[in-house]
């Protein structure tokens, strides 16, 4: 089984995997990029294999054609993705550089883990990078996507990064710091610290989390990913970005997802 049970092991997790949305780093949240940097970097040193899952391509190239808002039409959305993403890796690099870590970009699709093939070539190239303690960034291959595109904010298919290389930890980041009983924007909305394996959560009234006109995702898209990668033996924690350094050095913050117990081999 995983090696970390609680927030109190995450610093002895050997393998994780770290999502970020759109919103928390493009933008006015471009400048976010840095300390997250800083959070991996951390726990690179101390000899974890650190995968970052990237939203934000189609965020970070609005700009660069002009537009104020998401583009609506797939075709925009795949122009503005394709420009978005060859930044948002320059940007990643850049602030790498200060760690002499090297970046390595992976592009794929809810296919190609489907597709046992293109699964085992993802799982083999994920492997390689990380032995050669490459810091592997994965995003959705949006500029040839269709109906990935639209999905989930990259919070699924963090969640099959983690069951893929079997991590011990897959922490999902986002611009709110936790999951609450109802929109924390909302009177009486209440952090949930801990959720128990198999818990329904039937107390929570789910809203988006993210930036209107940016991110895609939402705390239901969170929670299904969690569950996922819990069921596979991978606990998860949902919390804010800007807390990404506390988070992986197992602060109590956030929600911790606790995970099945997983086969022996």
């Amino acid at each position: 089984m995983s090696n970390v049970v609680t927030r109190a092991d995450i610093p002895r997790a050997s393998r994780i995997v770290v999502k970020v949305g759109s919103s928390s780093i493009s933008g006015a949240n471009a400048g976010q990029i840095g300390p997250l940097v800083d959070a991996l970097a951390s726990a690179h040193a101390r000899g974890a294999e650190v995968v970052l899952v990237s939203s934000g391509a189609i965020a970070t190239g609005m700009p660069f054609l002009k537009l104020d808002s998401r583009p609506t039409d797939l075709a925009t959305q795949q122009a503005a993705a394709a420009v978005g993403q060859n930044l948002l890796i320059y940007r990643y690099q850049e602030s790498l550089r200060r760690y002499e870590i090297v970046a390595g970009q992976v592009l794929l699709t809810g296919g190609d883990m489907e597709n046992p093939a293109h699964r085992s070539n993802a799982q083999r190239a994920m492997e390689r990078l990380l032995s050669l303690r490459i810091l592997p960034i994965v995003n959705e291959n949006d500029t040839v996507a269709t109906q990935e595109i639209r999905f989930g904010d990259n919070d699924r298919l963090a969640a099959l990064v983690a069951e893929l290389i079997d991590a011990d930890l897959l922490v999902l980041l986002s611009d709110v710091d936790a999951l609450y009983t109802k929109p924390p924007h909302e009177p009486g909305a209440e952090r949930i610290s801990e959720v128990a394996f198999g818990d329904e959560l039937q107390q929570v009234t789910f809203g988006d989390i993210g930036a209107a006109g940016v991110g895609t995702g939402g705390a239901s898209t969170k929670v299904a990913a969690a569950r996922h990668a819990a069921a596979v033996g991978t606990p998860v924690l949902l919390a804010e970005t800007g807390s990404a350094l506390e988070a992986l050095a197992g602060a109590d913050l956030g929600t911790w997802f606790a995970a099945a117990d997983r086969p022996a081999l």
